[in-house]
């Protein structure tokens, strides 16, 4: 096997388009922008995905307002309530599990044949700090992508995919 098949898949812009439209129902617009890198005392999720090994192939990092309508769309909880939630900075358990499910499902961006198969191993909520170790997972250069994500009808978030193995 050579060396680019034991790294992670890389996805595209389009590639996580066409699944969060599919998955929220809604039209999304996604575009490149700068990497995000959360600072102390912002909220956000990072999302852990392992191979079969449970060796971390990927970390996904998305700020409060990705979670929220992300959260809230999928569950269709009006949009008035997910802006509600970030503007108070509190997420409530729907909108987490909610984000949990869409996490769980960007999984699928990440595999393709001849690389690692990874799944998501562990969510860690923008209402608590995640491990060290994850937060510095995140913050990682290289391969990555970062996209602001318009989700209709809800707002703008970040969402960041970054590849650590």
């Amino acid at each position: 096997m050579s060396e680019m098949a034991t790294m992670t898949r890389e996805p595209s812009p389009k590639d996580v388009l066409d699944l969060l439209e599919g998955l929220l129902g809604r039209d999304v617009t996604v575009d490149l922008t700068s990497p995000y890198s959360p600072e102390p005392g912002d909220r956000a999720a990072h999302a852990v995905y392992v191979d079969d090994r449970l060796t971390v192939r990927a970390v996904a990092v998305c700020d409060l307002a990705f979670s929220a309508y992300a959260g809230a769309a999928i569950g269709l909880v009006p949009p008035g309530g997910a802006q509600d939630a970030v503007a108070e900075r509190l997420l409530t358990p729907s909108m987490e599990e909610n984000l949990y499910e869409v996490l769980n499902v960007c999984a699928a961006l990440l595999n393709a044949e001849g690389h690692p198969h990874v799944k998501l191993y562990a969510m860690h909520s923008p209402m608590t700090a995640p491990p060290q170790d994850v937060a510095a997972m995140g913050q990682v250069l290289g391969r990555r992508l970062d996209l602001s994500v318009t989700i209709a009808g809800y707002g703008q978030g970040r969402l960041s995919i970054v590849g650590v193995a």
